[in-house]
């Protein structure tokens, strides 16, 4: 495998892993190894009048050089309604060539949605249903055209030119969440330059408990707004590629000015790649919980592409 296909599989794994955490039971593997996906979008989760199945499939070259292959399913969906929701996601792409997009493309899907409920035609006969209907698919797979476009790098060692704040910041414990004797819990605190994040890092290790954790894996976005970039960076502590999954949740979240510190104490037993999904959602819930996460308008045209994550140590999971 070429070193840029196995960047791309890196990348997808970890956006994978984030849509799983974001989206629960609205994301369903179609096949795991096709990288064949399907997101169930509703108006309403909890009383949906207009829904829509979006199936995807991640070509190698996603996201460096090539768009997601998609597929719209809905009965209600047809024509020119059809051909409009289309173009808008693949203006999203091309406004974010390189950049991870599933995210943007379902929350614009859903605002089509909500938007649709909110006016006076009635929505479709709905019945009532625990199992997913299957719905006819009118057209074929989907390939948007697109140019390449290369990213470019923030240098880590930049200068502010504004005053950097010192003060220690407030910093919130989430949930802890418990699998087979593993224990994750994420610690949040709001950053705006690097100096903060070593204080925050200090002050939790002042805690005999967290300073115990097999692992302290930590990620951080600050928003440069002089430079309209991000000065991001993260750490695996030696839960190797933790950092950088967790990152790449922050990325499509789009938070920004905020370290995110997830602490697990290992039980003895093995979790395999679960252990990336409960590192996420404790990451998810603490980001919700205290209101960092911004509506999908701000994430796409806000969407970070400036970064340099430095290369973490490698260690495998004990």
């Amino acid at each position: 495998m070429a070193e840029g296909d196995a960047g791309s599989d890196q990348r997808q794994n970890e956006e994978i892993e984030a849509m799983a955490a974001i989206y629960g039971e609205e994301w369903c593997v179609i096949d795991d190894c096709a990288k064949i996906f399907c997101i169930r979008i509703s108006d309403d989760i909890d009383d949906p009048k207009w829904t829509l199945c979006l199936q995807v499939m991640l070509p190698n070259e996603y996201p460096g050089t090539a768009p997601p292959i998609y597929q719209l399913n809905a009965p209600w969906l047809k024509g020119q309604e059809r051909a409009d929701l289309s173009n808008s996601l693949e203006e999203i792409y091309i406004q974010n060539i390189g950049e991870s997009i599933l995210y943007l493309w379902v929350e614009k899907i859903r605002d089509v949605l909500i938007q649709k409920s909110q006016m006076t035609e009635p929505g479709p006969n709905v019945k009532k249903k625990t199992e997913e209907e299957d719905v006819d698919c009118e057209d074929d797979l989907i390939l948007a055209c697109q140019p390449e476009i290369p990213a470019k790098a923030l240098d880590f060692g930049i200068t502010e030119n504004r005053t950097e704040i010192e003060e220690l910041p407030p910093i919130d414990h989430g949930i802890p969440i418990t699998d087979r004797r593993s224990t994750f819990q994420a610690h949040l605190a709001p950053v705006v330059c690097p100096k903060q994040v070593k204080m925050v890092l200090a002050k939790l290790y002042e805690n005999k408990k967290i300073a115990s954790a097999t692992h302290n894996i930590y990620a951080y976005r600050i928003y440069c707004e002089d430079k309209q970039t991000f000065l991001q960076d993260c750490e695996d502590d030696g839960e190797t590629a933790a950092g950088g999954r967790l990152l790449h949740l922050m990325e499509i979240l789009n938070v920004r000015n905020v370290m995110v510190v997830v602490s697990r104490w290992y039980g003895g037993i093995l979790l395999g790649p679960d252990r990336f999904k409960h590192i996420n959602n404790c990451a998810r819930n603490i980001l919700v919980e205290r209101n960092y996460t911004n509506s999908p308008e701000e994430s796409s045209k806000a969407l970070g592409k400036n970064k340099k994550v430095r290369k973490d140590k490698k260690r495998s999971e004990h």
